[in-house]
């Protein structure tokens, strides 16, 4: 660390804090691992060892090309997992890092893996269907792939507003995280910012939470206006047997800031458990 080498060249940032029991923090679209910083640093002080990395395409890690799906995701997160020698580690997902939680177990089972939390993340399915009929229609992600391409960094200004819950009933958001929350988008590159949100918003993890055979923590707020608790935090929480759900009153999606001490407190708890 703190980059690590894919097999097709793709150099992935990654940041290691503290020791202990190993806790990978997998970040959100369109963001990187900064975002977890209040959680890592809690994490650390809490006695873990603490890696969180950014995606191919975002952040300090290299943009390449193409390897914008999760089955190319959840490779890069065993590779993480190899390299580190991680055992009994705890995976958190945050958004579509949840999908390359999911995707992982599927892909990889949970032989280094000892549990799991998905925060607001988008596992089962997001996309609306025949088989998905209460999820979200395709033209919401062809809406966000066209307002990218327009002018990306008002479309950030905008979509931060949203993934923060500016506005919503009891949610303070101040004006430097929101700007915090539009430089770390704007760090990630224009290709790939494009593919993860069909990558997000058409994968299918069904089978993937059939495979999750150890404990598992969701956590979702019930006023997330991006991923909708109804279509992904529940049911996620319903599909993984066993599975502890948490739900955060008016929370928004990005409740890992406007919620950042009882997301702490409660990661810690789990963690340790």
């Amino acid at each position: 660390m703190p980059t690590i080498t894919m097999q097709d060249g793709t150099e992935l940032y990654v940041k290691a804090w503290g020791s202990g029991r190993p806790v990978v923090l997998i970040h959100g679209w369109p963001l990187n691992a900064d975002m977890w910083d209040y959680q890592s640093q809690a994490l650390a002080e809490a006695g873990f060892r603490v890696i969180a990395y950014d995606r191919r395409g975002f952040g300090r890690s290299s943009q390449p090309s193409g390897g914008y799906d999760y089955d190319t995701f959840a490779d890069d997160l065993a590779a993480i997992i190899e390299h580190g020698d991680l055992s009994d580690a705890v995976l958190v997902g945050f958004s579509m890092g949840g999908g390359e939680v999911a995707r992982y177990i599927g892909r990889h089972g949970t032989a280094r893996i000892g549990r799991t939390a998905l925060v607001g993340a988008v596992p089962p399915y997001l996309l609306k269907g025949p088989d998905n009929p209460d999820g979200v229609d395709g033209s919401v992600f062809t809406g966000m792939k066209e307002g990218i391409a327009a002018d990306r960094a008002q479309f950030f200004v905008d979509f931060g507003k949203t993934f923060l819950g500016v506005g919503r009933p009891g949610v303070d958001v101040s004006n430097g995280l929101q700007q915090w929350t539009l430089q770390l988008a704007l760090q990630a590159g224009l290709r790939g910012t494009l593919a993860c949100v069909d990558a997000f918003g058409t994968t299918d993890f069904r089978r993937d939470l059939e495979a999750f055979d150890t404990p598992t923590l969701v956590i979702h707020g019930d006023d997330d206006q991006v991923v909708p608790f109804e279509v992904s935090g529940r049911r996620a929480a319903g599909a993984i047997p066993g599975a502890e759900l948490k739900v955060y009153a008016g929370a928004p999606h990005g409740l890992y800031a406007t919620h950042k001490d009882r997301l702490s407190e409660d990661l810690i708890a789990f963690a340790r458990g």
